[in-house]
C-alpha cells in the first residue's frame, strides 16, 4: 500500500502555527513512508474563501519546505461529484429529502435545552411518504445515521474511540439550495484521492465520528485516522496571537530560519528520546505517529527564538548572507555589491554567534555595507569626543602604513594606546564607534581587516570631520 497524506486548510486566513504543524506532520508521514504528500484547498464557502489566503498557504509551506505532490486540489472544484455521491445515496434510500425550516429546527433546539435534553432533532421525514412533503420548502438532503449501537474509530493517537449513535442526528449532506456541505465534501475527496492516512486535530474528532458513518453508508474503505493534540500557550490556555498564532509569513518576516521553525513545531507533541536538534533527514527517517503525545503542546517562543539562534550559528556563511540580503536591501536601504556582500560572508563568523534571528543578524550586519558617512548611534557619539578624535588622528596616521592583517592591527593600536598612557578601550572604544557607527561589534581588529585599509581610513576621516 502507497501512504497518502494531504493537508487540507480553509483559505479563510493565513497558514497559523497549528495549521503548519498538521502539514509538517502529514508531510513527514508521507516522506518517511516513500508515499505521497497531497495539498487540498477547501474552498467550498465561496463567501469566507479567499484567493490572498490561498496564495498565503502556498508562500507559507514553500517558505518551511513542505513541498506537496501533484497539483493542488480545489474542493469546489468538484462540486458536481459531491451531489452525484449525495443523490446515489438517495437512490439507495442511505439519505433522505428533509422539509424541517430553518425556524422550526431552531424552536426544537430551544424547547429541548430548556427542558433538559440534549437531542432535539424530530427525524419525521427520515421514512415520511414523498407525498407528504410540503409544497414550497426546498428541502436538505440528510444521511440516514444508524441510530442504534456505537460508531468506533481506531486512533493511531487517540487509542480507540467511541460515540453512541443516539447522540447523533441526521447530518446533512445537500444544503437546500444544492449545495454539499464540508462532511460530505471530505469524505468524497479523501476516498477520491487515494488518501489512506488522515492526520489533523483532535477538534476534529467529532467530526470523524459522522464521515465514518458515512464512509459505512458508501461502503468504501475509512482511512487511518491520527488526531493530535491541539498547540496551548505557555500559560496553559488555547493559542492565541499574544501567544504566537501568527502566520507562517509573519515568522518569516520577524527572521525565523525554516528548518528552525520545522524542528521547534516537530517536538511541538512529538518526541524521539531526548533528541531535541535534528536534521530534516532524521525527521523524516524518525517520524512515526506512535511517539505523538496526547497531551496538548506548549508553545513557547522563547524556547523557539533560542532554537533558532542555534540554527543560525550551524548555517553556511554564505547561506546567510542570501538570507539577510534582502533585508539589507529593502529594509534598511543598502545597495548590495559583490564587495559589500564579500565583507558580509568574512564577518559572518562572528555576526551570527550573537544573533538569535535573521532581523538581528542584518541589523548586526549592517555597518559593513553602509554607505558613508556613518550615522552615528548616541551611544558612539559621546565616545568621539575631542581627545578621542585626536587618537584616531594619530592611528589614522600610523594605520596609512602598517601590515592589514588583524594582529598587525592589534600591536599598532595597542603600542599607540602605551605611548599615549591609555588603556587599550581607550582607543579601541572610539574606534569601533568611528568604524561601525555603533558601541558593540565584533571584534574590532576583524572588523578592520574585513573592511580593508582604504575603507577604515575614510571611514576615520568622516568621523573627524564630522566633529
Amino acid at each position: 500500500m502507497t501512504v497518502v497524506t494531504r493537508f487540507a486548510p480553509s483559505p479563510t486566513g493565513f497558514l497559523h502555527i497549528g495549521g503548519a504543524r498538521t502539514a509538517l506532520f502529514n508531510w513527514l508521514f508521507a516522506r518517511h513512508h516513500g508515499g505521497q504528500f497531497l495539498l487540498r484547498i477547501e474552498d467550498t464557502d465561496r463567501q469566507r474563501s479567499k484567493p490572498e489566503a490561498v496564495e498565503a498557504i502556498y508562500e507559507g509551506l514553500k517558505w518551511l519546505g513542505l513541498d506537496w505532490d501533484g497539483d493542488p486540489l480545489s474542493q469546489f472544484s468538484r462540486v458536481d461529484r459531491h451531489v452525484e455521491v449525495a443523490k446515489q445515496l438517495l437512490a439507495e434510500g442511505k439519505a433522505y429529502h428533509c422539509y424541517w425550516t430553518p425556524d422550526e429546527l431552531t424552536a426544537m433546539r430551544e424547547a429541548a435545552r430548556a427542558e433538559g435534553r440534549s437531542g432535539y432533532f424530530d427525524p419525521k421525514w427520515r421514512d415520511a411518504d414523498p407525498a407528504t412533503a410540503p409544497e414550497g420548502v426546498p428541502p436538505v438532503v440528510r444521511l440516514k445515521a444508524p441510530r442504534d449501537g456505537e460508531t468506533v474509530v481506531q486512533d493511531e493517537i487517540q487509542g480507540e474511540v467511541r460515540t453512541a449513535n443516539a447522540q447523533m442526528d441526521d447530518m446533512i449532506l445537500l444544503r437546500a439550495d444544492g449545495t454539499p456541505t464540508y462532511m460530505l465534501a471530505v469524505v468524497v475527496d479523501d476516498h477520491d484521492m487515494g488518501v489512506t492516512h488522515v492526520i489533523r486535530g483532535d477538534d476534529h474528532l467529532t467530526n470523524t465520528f459522522r464521515q465514518m458513518q458515512l464512509y459505512q453508508a458508501l461502503d468504501w474503505t475509512p482511512p487511518t485516522f491520527a488526531h493530535q493534540s491541539l498547540i496551548h500557550g505557555d500559560d496553559g490556555k488555547k493559542l492565541s496571537k499574544r501567544h504566537g498564532a501568527l502566520g507562517a509569513e509573519v515568522y518569516r518576516d520577524m527572521g525565523f530560519l525554516p528548518e528552525a521553525m520545522r524542528n521547534y513545531l516537530l517536538r511541538l507533541g512529538w518526541s524521539h528520546g531526548d533528541d531535541e536538534i535534528f536534521s530534516t533527514e532524521q525527521a523524516i527517517e524518525w517520524f512515526n505517529l506512535e511517539n505523538v503525545g496526547r497531551a496538548a503542546a506548549r508553545f513557547d517562543m522563547e524556547k523557539l527564538t533560542t532554537l533558532n539562534g542555534h540554527y543560525i550559528r550551524h548555517t553556511d556563511d554564505a547561506a546567510l548572507v542570501d538570507h539577510i540580503a534582502p533585508r539589507l536591501e529593502t529594509e534598511l536601504g543598502v545597495n548590495l555589491d559583490e564587495a559589500g556582500r564579500l565583507r558580509l560572508q568574512q564577518g559572518m563568523p562572528s555576526l551570527k554567534e550573537r544573533a538569535k534571528t535573521l532581523v538581528e543578524l542584518a541589523e548586526a550586519a549592517l555597518f559593513y555595507v553602509r554607505p558613508r558617512p556613518l550615522v552615528m548611534t548616541d551611544k558612539a557619539a559621546k565616545l568621539l569626543n575631542a581627545e578621542a578624535l585626536e587618537t584616531l588622528r594619530l592611528l589614522s596616521v600610523r594605520l596609512s602604513n602598517t601590515h592589514w592583517t588583524r594582529d598587525a592591527l592589534e600591536n599598532l593600536t595597542r603600542e599607540t594606546a602605551e605611548e599615549l598612557d591609555l588603556k587599550l578601550g581607550k582607543v579601541a572604544q572610539p574606534l569601533r564607534a568611528a568604524l561601525t557607527g555603533t558601541n558593540v561589534s565584533p571584534p574590532i581588529f576583524e572588523v578592520m581587516e574585513i573592511l580593508g585599509q582604504e575603507e577604515v581610513l575614510a571611514r576615520l576621516q568622516d568621523a573627524q570631520k564630522g566633529q
